[in-house]
């Protein structure tokens, strides 16, 4: 569903109120290099150093480890994800209950306790594995549950005579739902997807909690070794920001592409429920 048209009146509120924001971030920002600049934290050495080949490599190395760990956890929470979806709106009501404690479960866990179960909690249950694995494992059983819903919202936001049609014709339930309901729903769900992997990916920098020397750890001991923990770490910011932005810009295309070819709005799991059960009870009866 789209939202109104902005009218006039709302346009110029707007316009108004994103130059008040405008100005107040610049107002801030010249603060903060005025601070900067007061502190001497604007000496061209303390910037330079992040520059060096030796120092860009060692921070490289960090990233790429943040973008394994964000690869491998996104690909297992998609596959889980699309399984979960699958089992909460199956026929058989002890999968549907399964599926829907996972969910609930791990979605109501803060991501930074199953980070700490799996690094300190699984080594004493004799599951003893490196520390990029423990992050991969807490990543892909929260974002499981998160994905779980939005591929349940991507397939239930579709009409219901999809469904229908696709039993007019022969199908079963799970070939409907495999060759019929599934392929239309993923071309809603790609923005909703795209976004929450987005999220995912600076969940990655929790890794350094627990010691790994992913992309913002590297940062943190750069900015030890060479004396300059604020530049080695605003760096390691805008690299993150960069990366996110890249993105979140990408699902935003994704979306506008998908609304402007198929007409469909972009996925909503939080409060929705009420709608996703009323949908659920229609594709069961």
């Amino acid at each position: 569903m789209f939202a109104d048209e902005l009218g006039p009146r709302a346009r110029r509120r707007v316009q108004i109120v994103s130059a008040i924001a405008f100005v107040a971030v610049a107002a801030i920002v010249a603060l903060a290099v005025r601070r900067f600049a007061a502190e001497g934290q604007l000496a061209p050495e303390l910037w330079t150093v992040l520059f060096i080949p030796e120092v860009l490599r060692f921070l490289a190395l960090g990233l790429l480890v943040t973008l394994r760990a964000a690869l491998t956890a996104g690909f297992f929470a998609l596959l889980i994800g699309g399984l979960l979806a699958l089992g909460r709106l199956a026929r058989s009501a002890p999968i549907r209950w399964a599926a829907g404690a996972y969910v609930e479960f791990f979605r109501a866990l803060p991501l930074l306790t199953l980070l700490i179960f799996a690094a300190f909690g699984l080594p004493k249950l004799g599951l003893d594995y490196s520390r990029l694995t423990y992050v991969i494992i807490a990543l892909a059983v929260y974002n499981s549950a998160v994905l779980g819903e939005i591929f349940r919202a991507g397939i239930l936001s579709l009409e219901r005579g999809q469904s229908e049609a696709a039993y007019a014709v022969g199908l079963t339930y799970w070939q409907a739902m495999l060759l019929v309901i599934v392929p239309q729903a993923l071309r809603r769900m790609v923005p909703a997807v795209v976004s929450q992997l987005v999220t995912l990916i600076k969940d990655t920098s929790l890794g350094a909690i627990i010691g790994l020397e992913e992309f913002l750890r590297r940062g943190q001991l750069e900015g030890e070794f060479d004396r300059n923990p604020l530049q080695a770490l605003l760096f390691v910011a805008l690299v993150y920001i960069l990366l996110c932005y890249a993105l979140s810009r990408l699902a935003r295309r994704l979306e506008q592409r998908q609304r402007r070819r198929y007409s469909a709005g972009a996925i909503q799991v939080a409060g929705a429920g009420e709608d996703l059960a009323v949908n659920e009870e229609l594709a069961r009866t």
